[in-house]
């Protein structure tokens, strides 16, 4: 158990560094972390909402509902099947990008890969850089690192969109909670906390980080929100898929032609 523990902290480069000089050690870590980030970054690219839509719907999501490439707008559009699917495609991603970087920098890494993951999610390369808003990337990053802290901040999303039935809201609260809470658990448990000898914790920079894309890239959904014209939460689909629409035109058409 210890020794896995070893390995979770440190990972393979920073189990075995430290019998290297400093100057192998600097370059030998940078490379690592370079390529933690690269490989998260183009795993975090392969958006599923648009793969999805674009090969069974022969449509880009990001053309219906609210325009976003994630799985509330796939559901709101497509339906529950095809959420459930962005949905795991989504966390899959998330949680190799984050093993790839346990496996080299230990905890670090995955922080470091989950971050970048969300940044292939939300600026994706093979998109033209307009992807999702990255809640269920950061979500699964969040359970990669720290369950305990994804358990609480999970709570805090749940008990939120259950009672306001807004999963922008509930995204954004728990977000901005989000590195207090890792604060507060890093120091109750600190096994599970990435120290850097200081008072914060080096896990504390890389939450603010998600959290600052996350609320980012829910400036629209704040504004609606606060104009109260944000569209609630439901399992059922609440706009017309592209099929529908094409239909119903169609049908249209034949009525004004009679």
């Amino acid at each position: 158990m210890e020794k896995f523990f070893e390995f979770i902290m440190l990972g393979l480069v920073g189990k075995y560094m430290y019998q290297w000089g400093e100057t192998t050690r600097v370059v030998v870590y940078a490379l690592a972390a370079l390529l933690v980030a690269a490989a998260a970054y183009f795993l975090g690219s392969l958006n599923f909402a648009i793969i999805i839509s674009s090969k069974k719907y022969n449509q880009d999501i990001r053309n219906y509902g609210s325009n976003n490439a994630g799985m509330t707008n796939m559901m709101r559009t497509y339906g529950r099947k095809a959420a459930a699917f962005t949905l795991i495609g989504d966390a899959l991603k998330a949680v190799v990008s984050c093993v790839i970087g346990y496996v080299f920098l230990g905890q670090i890494g995955a922080y470091i890969a989950g971050l970048f993951c969300i940044l292939g999610h939300v600026f994706p390369i093979y998109y033209k850089f307009k992807g999702g808003k990255g809640v269920v990337t950061a979500g699964i990053t969040i359970l990669m690192c720290n369950p305990i802290v994804f358990v609480i901040v999970l709570a805090i999303f749940l008990i939120l969109v259950v009672c306001t039935r807004y999963i922008s809201f509930g995204s954004v609260i728990s977000m901005l909670l989000y590195p207090v809470i890792l604060d507060r658990v890093d120091k109750l448990l600190p096994i599970w906390g990435v120290y850097d000898g200081t008072e914060g914790s080096i896990g504390g920079i890389f939450a603010i980080l998600m959290a600052v894309i996350i609320v980012f890239k829910h400036i629209p959904n704040i504004k609606r929100l606060l104009n109260g014209t944000e569209s609630k939460f439901s399992f059922k689909k609440s706009v017309k898929s592209p099929k529908e629409e094409t239909t119903e035109s169609k049908e249209e058409n034949k009525e004004d032609k009679t």
